[in-house]
């Protein structure tokens, strides 16, 4: 719906007034699109949770496990070792980082896949499966964000017979 503007007198940097007539304000059109627009995002199939193309990513990187480095990337990651693998999960997490830093939002939705990709390469290298990180998050869900790292803060240093000076 397009807003009416009445009329009014502006004064330029000039010192000149100029009169404004009636106007309609239209909505900003889209811009063209492009190679670099941002894609639609992909409505989940019927009943499909968010999290399932996590754990389809997990399912192709795990496949990828005995897979020929020359041919595969992720198992190519996967034949260098757990140190390789953090050190490049790592960098991701810091370009991620910078990029929300400096407010691109567009290489930041490519940077947090990156990292979401990175991450789950650690997680098969690991064993580790999506579903056990679901459960945790599950596990913390409803419970204050503080309240849960005090608690962790309190085990955590007597469990290892260290006294903590972090602010929990």
């Amino acid at each position: 719906m397009a807003k009416t503007v009445k009329s009014r007198t502006l004064k330029l940097k000039s010192g000149r007034a100029q009169k404004k007539g009636r106007a309609r304000l239209r909505p900003p059109s889209p811009p063209p699109p492009t190679a670099t627009a941002p894609l639609p995002a992909p409505s989940p199939a019927a009943g499909e949770a968010p999290t399932f193309v996590l754990d389809r990513l997990w399912s192709v990187v795990n496949s990828r496990r005995t897979a020929d480095p020359m041919l595969s990337h992720s198992a190519r990651l996967l034949s260098r070792g757990t140190a390789k693998i953090a050190q490049k999960f790592g960098e991701e997490a810091v370009e991620c980082l910078i990029e929300a830093a400096c407010h691109n939002r567009r290489a930041l939705v490519a940077e947090s896949a990156d990292v979401l990709y990175h991450l789950i390469v650690m997680w098969v290298d690991a064993e580790v499966r999506p579903e056990e990180v679901w459960a945790e998050l599950r596990r913390r869900e409803g419970v204050s964000g503080i309240a849960e790292k005090a608690a962790r803060m309190r085990s955590l240093p007597l469990a290892f017979g260290v006294r903590s000076t972090k602010i929990p």
